[in-house]
């Protein structure tokens, strides 16, 4: 069945996943076509409309949010071309990375390295810089060697490293600001196997032997729970099998009912009782097994997220994390405040995407969480303190409060970006409120 483009003039609310973003667009469109986006661009200047493009709504900032025209790019999926001799293969940009993935896994493919959910759209998860953990291998944005876009004027830009190499280099984390994606091209390679290893260590361990155990492994993780001395570490290296996935039972009782299930109950007490969160934290650390599993790259990269949270995340150099993370557990534990959600820590090598949070630097990633309706303010303003006195830089798509002028400090190569949202998009088209913050007018 051929795909049609739909759009609904109502002022309909639009919500994210968190529920913490909400928006009343004057449009929502859904193009089919990049012929039918052209259009929609070209209509909404016309008509003096903002527009901005939403995947799947995992961000926790407004970054997708408008009042003029919401593109839901959900009919612009699937793969265009794979490219065998190149080692890449091209996407429309609503395509979810959970097709993305198994429709590689089908044809013997796989991305290098991903996050640990795979919900999102590719040109959502890209332009906010999602990224997993790793050694050697980068963010998912890392991964793009060429891009369609659709500008402020309606034409449609490529670019990679050969065409437009400086929009391309600018483009790849673009926040939504320098057009509208419609299709990315990403390296891939042959499928390839990875066994884990979790397991529990405690956090002087854990932060002791931080160096080291990202030195051993090829993607090194780990979660402490706050209120408790416990760590879960994730080690995650290829291998040449064989395959030996988890059981269907012992899988779904860590990934479903532990993960998911114990997690829901916990954070829902949590919220009621707030002083049990403690005992609740003790109970859920010592809850998930050692185990030792392998399969192919998504399907140990990625875990379900059923327990809906917010979340800020910052980036600080490398060889920084273990002291911020030592002052996050102070400071925990010499306040009132009560944690139901893990810290999680994840690293990831230099790159060079202006704004990338691992932008010229090795960096690893802090990440606090707290369940959705908890009040928050308090604990991500602490956390978010410790961060910026270590340089750290926010991650694009999650909640934070730095401003542009504290931003270009951070970013070297933020007045490059800036310069080429200028040139492409000079009367805002794609500007919201959160842009006016964080990349200035």
């Amino acid at each position: 069945m051929a795909r049609t483009h739909t759009e609904t003039p109502a002022r309909n609310t639009w919500r994210n996943w968190a529920g913490n973003v909400s928006a009343r667009p004057a449009r929502v469109v859904s193009p089919a076509t990049v012929a039918e986006l052209v259009h929609t661009v070209r209509r909404a200047a016309n008509d003096g409309l903002r527009v901005k493009a939403v995947g799947t709504g995992h961000s926790f900032t407004a970054a997708a949010a408008t009042d003029g025209v919401l593109v839901r790019p959900e009919l612009l999926t699937g793969i265009r071309e794979i490219d065998r001799e190149a080692w890449t293969v091209t996407v429309e940009a609503g395509t979810p990375l959970k097709r993305l993935n198994a429709a590689l896994a089908r044809v013997g493919l796989s991305l290098t390295n991903m996050g640990d959910i795979m919900d999102q759209t590719v040109a959502g998860a890209t332009s906010t810089g999602t990224h997993g953990t790793g050694r050697d291998s980068a963010s998912i944005a890392a991964q793009i060697r060429a891009m369609e876009l659709v500008t402020a004027d309606g034409s449609v830009l490529r670019c990679s490293s050969g065409e437009n190499p400086e929009i391309f280099a600018a483009a790849r984390i673009g926040l939504g600001a320098l057009g509208v994606i419609s299709a990315i091209t990403f390296a891939v390679e042959p499928v390839f196997l990875l066994t884990a290893h979790e397991g529990p260590m405690t956090f002087d361990q854990v932060t002791s032997e931080f160096e080291a155990l990202v030195a051993e492994n090829e993607h090194f993780e780990f979660y402490w729970f706050p209120h408790t001395d416990n760590c879960n570490i994730k080690r995650n290296n290829r291998t040449v099998g064989p395959a030996a996935p988890p059981g269907r039972v012992s899988g779904w009782i860590e990934d479903e009912f532990l993960s998911n299930g114990l997690l829901q109950v916990a954070s829902s007490v949590g919220l009621a009782v707030p002083m049990a969160v403690p005992a609740l934290a003790k109970l859920s650390s010592r809850a998930l097994s050692a185990r030792t599993y392998t399969d192919i790259p998504y399907k140990v990269f990625t875990s379900p997220r059923r327990v809906r949270f917010v979340e800020m995340e910052y980036a600080v150099p490398r060889e920084t994390a273990v002291a911020a993370l030592r002052e996050v557990k102070a400071m925990v534990e010499r306040s009132p405040l009560r944690v139901s959600f893990p810290v999680e820590v994840r690293t990831a090598p230099a790159d060079d995407i202006p704004l990338s949070t691992a932008s010229g630097r090795a960096t690893a990633y802090i990440a606090v969480h707290l369940y959705r309706g908890t009040p928050y303010r308090a604990y991500f303003t602490a956390v978010e303190q410790i961060m910026t006195a270590h340089g750290g830089r926010p991650h694009w798509g999650k909640i934070h409060t730095r401003d542009a002028a504290q931003l270009a400090g951070a970013y070297p190569r933020f007045a490059e970006f800036a310069a080429i949202r200028d040139r492409l998009d000079p009367d805002r088209r794609f500007g919201n409120d959160y842009l006016r913050r964080v990349l200035g007018d």
